[in-house]
């Protein structure tokens, strides 16, 4: 096989397994966007701002009905600890909100089969249950306190930045269209957060399914040796995932390739898991609680992933639920008219709605007290907001400290890292609206500062510097805009 062969090969594999799961991944994030618009970060750190009966029922409800963004989770989860949560229940909220969230299970159920969705159901709530005994008897009580005396202070500060919550309930917003129009922000902004994710997730599992042969992937797992397969497979899971960086909704299709190569089941549940133990997350991790807790955080969870994958292989073995065989090519190799295709079409219609709506929220009374974070694209609440920073007398808010110290580094390389990504992503948008209006296809601009691709008579803000004219996706890109011009109008001629 050439090399631009097996390239052409591995794109379209990636391409076909993201056109398999697409209109899952609409209802996902729509559904997601909903839940966080009508349920604030304030009123989730209200039920979970304590050690009471029944904390760690409340963390996995909340958790699964909340962004399925790992570094979200990781953020949120260090919001609820430092205003007082109980550590367990913190993390349990970080699991639940990884790995108990209906697009993940759509998209297992997609790819790979429908036993996969229920072992991840199955297999998260035995997790949370074995984390809270691990928890019990081996947390290190005093690294513990250290944290949250140093987190409690920063979370102070940040608060004094914060913008006053909406007024309105729930029930109140789910009846107005401002409420859905926020939503679709919060689902737009998702969408954007995690196209980096999902591109990595496609792209390196359509190279895995076409390129890797079956005798490497046999050199990794032990085949063939009854239990120790299932234990080696179940340890190793989450090692391949912590050094594969890629966590969120962008590991399925890693898993997807990684049953295919010949992992065990209870190796695929394991390694699906452990986004929550990929090597970026730990160095936030350690950042947000130290040394000693991370180490613990690594042991802990690679404990009960490794023990959660294997027991859920073993009773699913029982039940006879474990395919008894594997498929030889994740995604179909062309297009066909069929219940997908068609699925897809109308999920893209009402991704076109959930555009119109996030960009016309201010018309329709949206936005108050959001902002996107700049770095990620992620829409957050300002007076919850994770973390924050003044710049050139602009207030930014961030989804995490992750974020806020990428912002630190500047907006040149800022811009720089995620340029393929924001091309990608401008790339998808602008065909959905091309395929609405195809007469505005070719008006479509990119935003220097995030990539998104945008017509300008849609763009919620303009600016214009030696001579030449900039449109912006939100007020927070152009904000960005202002306050260093220079290196993203060089950004951009460098694209040129």
């Amino acid at each position: 096989m050439g090399i631009s062969t097996a390239v052409t090969d591995g794109l379209r594999e990636g391409f076909f397994m993201f056109w398999e799961t697409l209109w899952a991944l609409v209802l996902g994030f729509a559904l997601s966007g909903a839940v966080q618009a009508f349920v604030s970060r304030g009123q989730m750190e209200g039920v979970l701002g304590g050690e009471g009966r029944g904390r760690l029922g409340r963390a996995t409800f909340l958790g699964m009905v909340s962004s399925s963004c790992s570094y979200a989770a990781s953020a949120m989860a260090k919001s609820l600890f430092a205003k007082g949560a109980d550590f367990t229940a913190a993390l349990v909220f970080m699991i639940a909100s990884t790995n108990l969230v209906i697009e993940l299970g759509i998209v297992l159920a997609l790819l790979i089969g429908w036993q996969f969705t229920a072992s991840e159901f199955v297999g998260g709530f035995l997790m949370i249950a074995l984390l809270a005994v691990v928890s019990r008897f081996t947390l290190p009580h005093r690294a513990v306190e250290a944290a949250r005396r140093r987190l409690a202070g920063d979370a102070d500060d940040a608060m004094d930045h914060g913008a006053a919550e909406d007024s309105l309930s729930g029930r109140e917003r789910m009846r107005s269209l401002a409420g859905w129009s926020d939503a679709a922000s919060y689902a737009m902004a998702d969408m954007t957060m995690l196209r980096r994710e999902m591109l990595i997730g496609f792209g390196v599992a359509g190279f895995l399914a076409v390129l890797v042969p079956d005798n490497v992937w046999s050199a990794v797992f032990v085949s063939n040796h009854g239990l120790l397969t299932s234990v080696e497979n179940a340890i190793v899971g989450p090692f391949i995932a912590i050094i594969s960086f890629v966590c969120s909704i962008g590991n399925v299709p890693l898993a997807a390739a990684l049953w295919k190569g010949g992992i065990s089941f209870g190796g695929v549940v394991s390694f699906v898991f452990a986004d929550l133990i990929t090597m970026p997350l730990l160095i936030i991790y350690r950042k947000f609680y130290g040394r000693k807790l991370t180490l613990w955080i690594l042991g802990s969870f690679w404990l009960v992933m490794s023990v959660a994958g294997l027991v859920v292989e073993g009773v699913f073995s029982l039940l006879h639920l474990v395919p008894s065989t594997r498929p030889t090519q994740i995604a179909p190799e062309r297009f066909a008219w069929d219940y997908t295709s068609v699925l897809d079409i109308t999920f893209l219609l009402i991704f076109a709605g959930l555009y119109y709506l996030h960009r016309n929220r201010v018309r329709f009374g949206g936005g108050s007290g959001y902002a996107i974070d700049p770095v990620c694209g992620m829409q957050v609440e300002t007076a919850t907001a994770p973390a924050h920073a003044q710049r050139g007398g602009h207030a930014f808010w961030f989804c995490s400290d992750r974020c806020r110290s990428r912002f630190a580094q500047g907006p040149a390389r800022l811009a720089a890292r995620r340029s393929v990504a924001g091309a990608v992503a401008g790339a998808i948008g602008a065909s959905v609206k091309a395929s609405s209006d195809p007469s505005r296809a070719a008006e479509s601009v990119i935003d220097v500062v995030c990539g998104m691709s945008l017509v300008p008579d849609d763009a919620a803000a303009h600016r214009s510097h030696d001579g030449a004219a900039y449109h912006f996706c939100s007020e927070g890109c152009a904000t960005a805009f202002d306050h260093d011009r220079a290196s993203f109008t060089v950004t951009q001629a460098s694209a040129r």
